[in-house]
């Protein structure tokens, strides 16, 4: 049996994974409410157990993405999303917490192995010119998750309970197994499915070097004495806190400046996903587009970053100058986050135009962990600032961190090309 374009079945796999992964996080805190009601929690609480998911995901990256390497894709992706399956199932059994946070910190590390897998996973299905554009595609699924992810516990909520929600959603993830297990046999070159045609353009457009699936990766410090690993590690570290700014802390600032109840931030805060969602796939779009006419990956890469970083810049300088009002204010997050999206699907695909499939997750988890990192970090500021000053400093400090994280990938990546 012959399977056409089966690079896209795959790559949709991981991006269902990627809503499953987000609608798993999201359980908590759209359920807080009836939770804290019934164990006696309150936002300290909260806050505590954020952290520590937070602060487990970061660890996760690096460790998954050495996992991924060592064990492959096909079988990295079983360890993880059974992990968080198993993990989003037993919150049902938390009663505090100590067991919340414990069961957060197994979803963190579960979790975290979907980015780097989908970024090694990338490198083996996709030719270089289409790598952005595949990523764009997963990281979609980020978007999408949280745009379903409120109706969709809310709905479920009501009829069973946060207990029963909490072990519904963990068997999604486990479910999801079967269809992967059976459709991701192999690598392209030795996948038994897989039409002549498309594995001759799988393989035609790699490198050499990425071509040897079964040679050995390189140890995280030969891959640190590359400069150009440093693009990748800056960049997220300047670029990450803007994603997650958005998904942590708007419903708190829609709550505290424009008086938005539960109802209204359910209402207005799926908007901006819808244009994450569109910048997923119009950055990769972007970049493959322009291979196709000729661009080296370094100019593609490059360019399609910078637009994008424009456009993250203006919507947050415009977030200060006209975010006067919540309409306007969720329009205008709507096309930070098309920005972001923008970008980040091309600097997360740089692992892959750098080095080859055994060290591919290794760096893309390392720049996961750097890049949460630094999320942690702004978590601690946001409160003491807006507490203190307003949301304005905090805006200004990100839109600063746009241009550092541009010059980041020009500093430290002279040309984004294969080097190991």
């Amino acid at each position: 049996m012959k399977i056409k374009g089966l690079r896209w079945w795959i790559i949709g796999l991981v991006g269902l994974a990627t809503v499953i992964n987000y609608i798993d996080r999201s359980a908590l805190a759209i359920m807080w409410p009836d939770i804290s009601s019934d164990l006696g929690m309150d936002k300290n609480d909260y806050a505590l157990i954020l952290n520590v998911f937070l602060v487990a995901y970061a660890v996760g990256q690096s460790l998954s993405g050495k996992m991924f390497d060592k064990i492959g894709t096909r079988a990295g992706f079983v360890v993880s999303i059974t992990v968080w399956g198993l993990a989003t199932a037993v919150h049902a059994l938390a009663r505090g917490v100590l067991s919340f946070s414990v069961f957060r910190v197994l979803l963190g590390l579960g979790e975290a192995g979907n980015w780097p897998g989908a970024v090694k996973s990338n490198a083996e299905w996709f030719p270089t010119k289409e790598r952005a554009l595949a990523q764009g595609i997963f990281n979609s699924g980020a978007a999408l998750g949280s745009i379903v992810a409120p109706p969709l516990i809310a709905v479920v909520w009501v009829a069973i309970g946060w207990e029963w929600t909490f072990l519904l959603l963990g068997l999604l993830g486990l479910l999801w197994v079967i269809p992967w297990l059976l459709i991701n046999k192999a690598v392209p070159a030795k996948h038994p499915w897989i039409t002549d045609e498309e594995r001759t353009l799988i393989l035609s457009g790699m490198e050499e070097i990425e071509k040897d699936s079964d040679g050995e990766g390189l140890t995280m410090s030969k891959i640190l004495s590359h400069k150009e690993s440093w693009s990748v590690l800056m960049s997220r570290f300047f670029i990450e806190p803007i994603w997650w700014l958005f998904v942590g802390w708007m419903p708190i600032y829609l709550a505290e400046v424009y008086g938005f109840n539960v109802k209204e931030i359910g209402f207005f805060s799926w908007v901006p996903y819808v244009g994450a969602a569109l910048g997923s796939l119009s950055g990769g779009y972007y970049s493959g587009r322009l291979m196709i006419n000729g661009a080296s990956v370094d100019k593609a890469r490059k360019q399609t970053i910078l637009v994008g970083c424009i456009i993250m810049f203006l919507g947050l300088v415009a977030t200060i100058l006209i975010g006067d009002t919540a309409i306007k204010f969720v329009g205008i997050v709507a096309f930070v986050l098309f920005g972001f999206q923008f970008v980040i699907s091309n600097i997360q695909t740089i692992p892959s135009d750098l080095f080859s499939g055994k060290s591919v997750g290794s760096l893309a988890g390392l720049g996961g962990t750097v890049g949460i990192f630094s999320v942690i970090i702004m978590n601690f500021l946001v409160p003491v600032i807006t507490d203190n000053f307003s949301y304005t400093p905090i805006f200004i400090m990100i839109a600063v961190f746009v241009p550092l994280g541009f010059l980041s990938i020009k500093f430290f990546a002279k040309e984004i090309k294969p080097i190991g």
